[in-house]
């Protein structure tokens, strides 16, 4: 089932981000592998999250806050026994639907250019990579933002 993710949720949130962002090998190291319970919940309140339920465990989630003129997507996360299933594009695609609602023009989010599978997931759910940076201390880029457009309903 899929459902808002509520702060409750934010303990059980941290662990799957942490889990599935810690067999990532990117330079410098993700700082999803960090999160924690007070660091989700921080981030509910600043935005909201999407979460995807089974058998009463939360087994994907993606967090999203309206920022920069659109809404910002992150932390997709989905558990390694839950991969395969289609929960990645169901989660943008509620994130999707809520920034229409919203009536924001655009979806974004980063992605390390190492994760290749990452980059042709978003690809396939409709985003562009627009621009390439360094995290601080690189002189060569380490992600890239990517978009989609959302065109008003009519």
């Amino acid at each position: 089932m899929l459902r808002p993710l509520t702060t409750p949720d934010a303990a059980a949130a941290a662990a799957l981000i942490r889990a599935c962002f810690a067999g990532q090998a990117v330079d410098p190291p993700a700082s999803a592998a960090r999160e924690t319970e007070a660091s989700i919940a921080a981030a509910l309140a600043e935005g909201s999250g999407f979460g995807v339920v089974r058998d009463g465990a939360l087994v994907a989630v993606v967090l999203w806050q309206q920022a920069e003129g659109g809404m910002y997507l992150g932390r997709l996360a989905v558990a390694a026994a839950a991969r395969g299933q289609g929960l990645a594009p169901r989660l943008v695609a509620a994130v999707e639907a809520e920034a229409r609602r919203r009536g924001l023009p655009r979806l974004h989010l980063k992605v390390r250019l190492p994760l290749l599978g990452n980059r042709r997931l978003f690809r396939a759910c409709g985003f562009v990579e627009t621009t390439l940076h360094a995290h601080a201390g690189y002189s060569a880029p380490t992600y890239c933002v990517m978009e989609k457009r959302l065109t008003p309903p009519g």
